[in-house]
């Protein structure tokens, strides 16, 4: 594929699309006008929630479908298009490659903690 300005907006829209459509089927009781994919272009987070798909996917979503990724870059943007409330996600992959998640660390053990024992008493 060329590399042109918009082979790249084109790919990164793919990888959109494709994080929009897992939310989707992860959170069934989400309706596809929820959870839409942002216009290449468009400031702000790659996937655009509703009140309601917050609520379920608290997440700032910032997608990159790129050979080579700036991390640190491509994070601090995350950060910086976090809606308050919501933690900011990275979606990453490359050509033939699966697509990676990246999240803050401290968020991440919160997520996998085991839930405290529940007080009989």
């Amino acid at each position: 594929m060329a590399n042109t300005p918009r082979s790249r907006k084109s790919k990164g829209k793919r990888l959109q699309n494709t994080v929009r459509d897992l939310i989707l089927e992860h959170f069934s009781q989400l309706e596809p006008d929820d959870v839409v994919s942002t216009l290449m272009g468009d400031s702000g987070t790659d996937i655009k929630l509703s009140p309601a798909a917050r609520k379920v996917f608290p997440y700032s979503v910032e997608c990159k479908n790129q050979e080579k990724l700036n991390i640190w870059s491509a994070l601090e943007q995350a950060e910086k298009n976090a809606k308050e409330g919501t933690n900011p996600i990275l979606f990453f992959k490359r050509n033939h490659s699966k697509m990676y998640v990246t999240l803050d660390a401290e968020h991440f053990f919160n997520l996998i903690q085991p839930l405290p024992p529940i007080d009989k008493s």
